[in-house]
C-alpha cells in the first residue's frame, strides 16, 4: 500500500482520496485554506486519512496528486517533489485561469506547463478526463466486464507503472496515452475528455473499457 499526498482536495482530489482509502491506501489531504477546513472529510475517511499543509502532503506522499486550478500553480513553489511521482489532474480553462501564452500557442501541454513549476519530479497526466461523480461510481474490481479505463500520459516509465498500480487497486485499468507531449490527446475538447463515460446528468456513468479509450485517444486531432 502507498500513501497519496493530495494537494487540492476538491471534487477530484476528494474522490481519489475516497477510492484510495477504500482500497487500503493512506492519504494526506491538503488545500489552500488550511487543515482545519478538511476535518469533516478526514473524519469521514477514518484512520487512513489526515489533513496537512500542501508542503506536508507533498513531502509525505509516496505519490503526489496535484489537483488545483492552473492559475494557482505559482503557489506551488514551496513543494519539494524532486524525484517524486506526481499525478496531474489539471485542465486549462482560459475563462477561469486567464490566458496562458504557452498553452494558447500549444507550445506546452497542460502537464508540461505544471512541470515547469515542479522541476525534478516524474510527472503523469491522469484523472483529468473524467467527471468526478463518474470516477467515484465507475470503479470496478479486476476482471469485472464493466471495468473502465483512464488514460495516463508521461515520460517516466517508473511513474506510469506506479500510477497504473494505483489505478488497478482503486478500480480502473490504465491506457498509456504517450509521453507528456502527447498529453493534449486527453485535454478538454478531445474525444476522450468526459464523453466516453456518459452524460453528466447520469451520475452512475457509462463504463468505458480500454479499447474505447484507445480509440478515443487515436481520434484526437490538434
Amino acid at each position: 500500500m502507498v500513501t497519496v499526498g493530495i494537494v487540492g482536495s476538491g471534487n477530484i482530489g476528494s474522490t481519489v482520496a475516497r477510492l484510495a482509502v477504500a482500497a487500503g491506501h493512506g492519504v494526506v489531504l491538503s488545500n489552500s485554506r488550511g487543515p482545519d477546513t478538511l476535518r469533516s472529510l478526514v473524519d469521514e475517511l477514518g484512520a487512513k486519512a489526515r489533513a496537512a499543509t500542501p508542503t506536508e502532503a507533498a513531502a509525505d506522499g509516496d505519490l503526489v496528486l496535484i489537483s488545483i486550478p492552473l492559475k494557482a500553480y505559482a503557489n506551488l513553489s514551496d513543494l519539494s517533489v524532486a524525484g517524486k511521482i506526481v499525478m496531474d489532474t489539471g485542465n486549462y480553462y482560459p475563462q477561469r485561469d486567464g490566458r496562458i501564452p504557452q498553452l494558447e500557442t500549444k507550445m506546452l501541454t497542460d502537464t508540461e506547463y505544471l512541470l515547469s513549476f515542479l522541476p525534478g519530479c516524474e510527472i503523469t497526466k491522469v484523472f483529468n478526463n473524467i467527471f468526478f461523480k463518474h470516477l467515484r461510481n465507475l470503479a470496478r474490481p479486476v476482471g469485472d466486464s464493466e471495468r473502465s479505463a483512464l488514460p495516463v500520459a508521461g515520460d517516466s516509465s517508473r511513474a506510469k507503472a506506479a500510477v497504473r498500480e494505483l489505478l488497478d487497486t482503486i478500480g480502473y485499468d490504465a491506457v498509456d496515452s504517450g509521453g507528456l507531449a502527447e498529453g493534449w490527446r486527453q485535454q478538454p475538447g478531445t474525444p476522450v475528455y468526459a464523453t466516453p463515460y456518459g452524460s453528466f446528468d447520469d451520475e452512475s456513468g457509462t463504463p468505458a473499457g480500454a479499447e474505447v479509450i484507445r480509440a478515443a485517444l487515436a481520434a484526437a486531432t490538434r
